[in-house]
């Protein structure tokens, strides 16, 4: 059931949501009667963000639901009301305090989503009733979003190399995309060979996968997610604690391949790549071994000092094929370090690029989308972390400063200097239920790249 109703003349009338605040309260009292003002003080409500009552009319049903917000923060106003209120129709009264109304609408219909491909959903959501140019505006970025997320919460036995390709052919049926794929030895004869050196001991062979879309004459994009099934962090294993979630490692790839939808679906005037490297990191006889020096698709040694940087290496491969293309831009999304959250937390993700226009111009559309994301340095004199004594460099070093820009600085080595790049290192998850933003996969960053890209190339 979609949490989101068009709203139609003739139909019956939704319960009206007005949402309140400690400055309002006054002004929404005013307009009760001395029932409902009772029932306030019998409740005891205070408009505190999350609190929540609902008036009675004469009859038992409700009349009206009051909900405490923060005008700051529209996406979480109603993001948790989907499963508490009863089943039913709602509609945002016109009282509330909160102007941004397609944010508050999304942030219901994020809150709405639950994962339920193995077990049945205790009850549908309570639906909101929306105008039909707020459901057209909403409905793309909610399906994007709960795309990334139902990949990134499937178990890998479901969510292999082989399924990523999968979602990505479904695009292209729908909009009429090109896809090709290289697959096992062929990333070898192609040169690839970062990616198939961390998937080869999968019984699952490693891909890349590319898909295609839009006129030659439009200027050219490339989206690249890193697609890490499953990490066991190879040779270098990571322990029990640190390898639970790694189904999540694919959540760049889940980014990738939804943004590359709402790209083709809104029609934006581009020659679009999404490139998807999919491997699992797995362990066997002909794994991956730390000491091994790889020569990469764009000529660089690289010491392997790390198994368990593994994804900055099919990412590198990756890019320096996009790079070949000297397309307009290119972005990577990447579930790529833990450094990322420990300098920025979870809910964070850490932006890097080599152009400060580009930064600013993100940075904007994350702030008008609530979909946050911070700017971390090019700081290229730590290039000196990852020296090694037997290659061009190491995927990897002893220090464990400064992880997330070292990563960073890894994957621009594989750029021209003249190349635009953008790159986020992503958590793709959440660790406990927030409003508008329940526990497991997350999209991080999609709503303000999509906006970006929007401006870029309207």
């Amino acid at each position: 059931m979609s949490p989101l109703i068009e709203r139609k003349s003739g139909k019956r009338t939704a319960i009206p949501i007005e949402m309140v605040d400690v400055a309002g309260m006054l002004a929404t009292e005013a307009r009760l009667d001395d029932m409902q003002r009772q029932w306030l003080a019998t409740t005891a409500f205070r408009p505190m963000p999350g609190a929540l009552t609902v008036l009675p009319d004469a009859h038992g049903g409700i009349t009206r639901v009051l909900v405490g917000v923060d005008r700051g923060n529209p996406l979480a106003a109603l993001g948790a009301l989907p499963y508490r209120l009863p089943q039913g129709m709602y509609e945002l009264a016109p009282e509330g305090v909160i102007d941004d109304r397609d944010l508050v609408a999304l942030g219901w219909a994020l809150g709405a989503y639950r994962f339920d491909r193995y077990r049945a959903s205790d009850r549908p959501p309570a639906q909101l009733v929306v105008d039909a140019a707020t459901l057209r505006t909403l409905q793309p970025v909610i399906d994007a979003t709960w795309q990334v997320r139902d990949l990134v919460n499937t178990p890998t036995e479901d969510m292999g190399p082989e399924h990523l390709a999968q979602a990505i052919h479904a695009h292209a049926t729908e909009h009429k995309a090109k896809v090709r794929e290289w697959v096992g030895d062929e990333l070898l004869e192609a040169n690839f060979p970062t990616i198939h050196a961390v998937g080869r001991a999968s019984h699952r062979p490693p891909r890349l996968i590319e898909l295609t879309w839009g006129k030659n004459s439009n200027p050219k994009l490339v989206l690249i997610g890193k697609g890490v099934c499953f990490d066991t962090g190879g040779l270098d294993i990571k322990p029990s604690d640190g390898m639970r979630w790694m189904k999540k490692d694919m959540g760049g790839a889940a980014h990738a391949i939804a943004l590359a939808g709402l790209v083709m679906k809104a029609k934006l005037p581009v020659r679009l790549t999404l490139l998807v490297p999919a491997v699992e990191n797995a362990i066997a006889g002909n794994a991956m071994r730390p000491g091994e020096v790889i020569r990469t698709r764009a000529g660089h040694t690289v010491e392997v000092d790390n198994t368990d940087a593994e994804g900055r290496l099919v990412l590198c491969d990756a890019i320096a094929y996009a790079a070949e293309q000297a397309p307009d831009l290119i972005v990577d999304f990447a579930t790529l370090t833990g450094a990322a959250r420990v300098a920025l937390g979870p809910e964070v993700p850490a932006l890097f690029t080599n152009r400060d226009q580009l930064a600013d111009h993100v940075i904007g559309a994350a702030e008008f989308t609530q979909d946050p994301l911070w700017r971390l340095p090019l700081w290229r004199p730590y290039r000196r972390m990852l020296e090694s004594y037997v290659a061009d460099f190491a995927n990897a070093g002893p220090s464990r400063h400064a992880g997330a820009i070292t990563a960073a600085l890894y994957l621009e080595r594989f750029l021209p200097d003249s190349q635009n790049w953008m790159h986020l290192d992503t958590y793709s998850w959440n660790d406990g239920d927030r409003p508008a933003h329940p526990r497991g996969g997350e999209a991080q960053g999609l709503r303000a790249f999509f906006r970006f890209l929007s401006e870029r190339y309207s």
